[in-house]
């Protein structure tokens, strides 16, 4: 049986199709092999895509579990709901945490983000399909042409928020592929993608069906808007680096 609700998904593997499970390890499967291909000339980056990957799996609970995980919404435990909930904000702080020690620790002073603005962008494309095959991470309810709806399992209608965030990381995937073709922004994709997903999630969270915190604004808007702000400091930050 799998239990889907809110940001992200709690999983008990009892029966039933593992549609989310499947399609987030492609993502991580296509991952790692991205970037152990790029990573041949240094035995250190296989190491900091690994951290960054568990860094941004407990970051993803974490955020998951303050946002809406004590709620109710969830499982009646809130370890389970720590354990299992997920959400993509709070893996791309604690991804960029993760890969940032990492680096720290392993003497590394080569950026690393333009890398991960190609890898990251699929793999939430990856996770958002196993969550609209499985009918999890809804929009609210509400009324209008059939093309600008989408039916639950149930039959109803709801805002589309996972195919339009599908469609956002797809069309961010093209500009940074774009990027790279035109050697642009190097040393800046990354941030731009923190900078943008978090200003279009900010402003999604209104349509989609997460627990209100302060009116209109729920708790993963805030983190949304705060990613922001967080990508265009990191901005800054590189390019007064790059001048010096």
């Amino acid at each position: 049986m799998i239990i889907a609700f809110g940001d992200g998904l709690f999983l008990r593997v009892l029966d039933g199709p593992l549609w989310y499970p499947a399609a987030v390890a492609v993502g991580i499967g296509v991952s790692v092999l991205f970037w152990l291909r790029k990573a041949r000339s240094d035995a250190r980056l296989p190491l900091i895509y690994l951290a960054g990957l568990a860094a941004g799996l407990m970051g993803a609970s974490l955020a998951y579990f303050l946002a809406e995980g004590w709620s109710g919404r969830g499982p009646a435990d809130p370890r389970a709901g720590l354990a299992g909930g997920k959400s993509v904000l709070g893996g791309l702080a604690g991804g960029y945490a993760g890969v940032e020690l990492a680096k720290w620790r392993l003497g590394y002073t080569q950026t690393t983000g333009d890398l991960f603005a190609m890898i990251i962008p699929f793999g939430v494309v990856c996770g958002r399909i196993g969550c609209l095959l499985h009918g999890c991470c809804l929009g609210q309810v509400m009324t209008g042409p059939s093309w600008m709806v989408l039916a639950d399992h149930s039959g109803v209608a709801r805002w589309p928020a996972v195919p339009l965030e599908i469609l956002f990381n797809l069309l961010f995937l093209a500009v940074v592929l774009a990027l790279e073709r035109a050697h642009a922004l190097r040393g800046q994709r990354f941030h731009l993608y923190l900078i943008s997903y978090g200003l279009f999630r900010f402003a999604h969270e209104l349509w989609r069906d997460t627990p209100r915190l302060i009116g209109p604004i729920s708790a993963y808007a805030l983190m949304a808007l705060a990613l922001s702000f967080f990508g265009v400091w990191a901005w800054r930050r590189r390019a007064a680096a790059n001048r010096h």
